[in-house]
């Protein structure tokens, strides 16, 4: 029940935006209000956890694909690269704009993961770096190509509009910042 509550949850900020009711949302999924809150306390509750829960599964699939020593380290880091939460329709930019407005505590939380939480793919280009299969640049401004480039999919306006789903863009993302655009037989 707390995940058919989290996706109407999502579902009602994607069609109203944040400033939605308890009685909203227990209306869309066609049970009661009480029903609802013997789940979730609160709107802040369930924002919580979709934020908390979409994490820790990021984490988790990372934590996979590190432990599979099937991986190149290549496959490696495009895997890491390619971790979209499991309610990834929730970050969007006009959601997220909105709970900077409205829940900036827990605006904060996505802020931070979404710009400071890259260690452990820092840690894995490093690593080729150090074993020739990465050119050698400045850290700081790979990592910063990869951050603002993986984080355009938050504009989901922009991909809908052209026809692409998120994992289709963050894969081509992935691979143009990899591989690059010119054909391995035309270097």
């Amino acid at each position: 029940m707390k995940d058919r509550i989290m996706k109407g949850f999502i579902e009602e900020i994607r069609e109203k935006g944040m400033k939605f009711s308890m009685d909203d949302l227990a209306r869309r999924l066609g049970i009661s209000k009480r029903t609802l809150y013997e789940h979730f306390s609160s709107k802040v509750e369930i924002l919580e956890t979709i934020i908390s829960q979409t994490f820790a599964e990021g984490d988790e699939k990372t934590r996979q694909i590190l432990a599979d020593d099937s991986l190149s380290l290549l496959d490696k880091i495009k895997g890491v690269m390619l971790v979209l939460p499991t309610h990834y329709e929730f970050y969007d930019l006009r959601i997220l704009e909105q709970m900077k407005r409205y829940y900036p505590e827990q605006w904060a939380l996505v802020d931070s993961a979404l710009s400071d939480d890259w260690q452990t793919l820092r840690a894995l280009i490093e690593q080729g770096v150090k074993e020739g299969l990465i050119v050698n640049m400045n850290m700081t401004l790979v990592m910063k190509l990869i951050i603002d480039a993986v984080n355009s999919t938050l504009d989901q306006r922009f991909y809908m509009k052209n026809q692409i789903t998120v994992s289709e863009a963050l894969a081509a993302i992935v691979d143009v910042l990899l591989y690059g655009l010119i054909p391995v037989d035309k270097r």
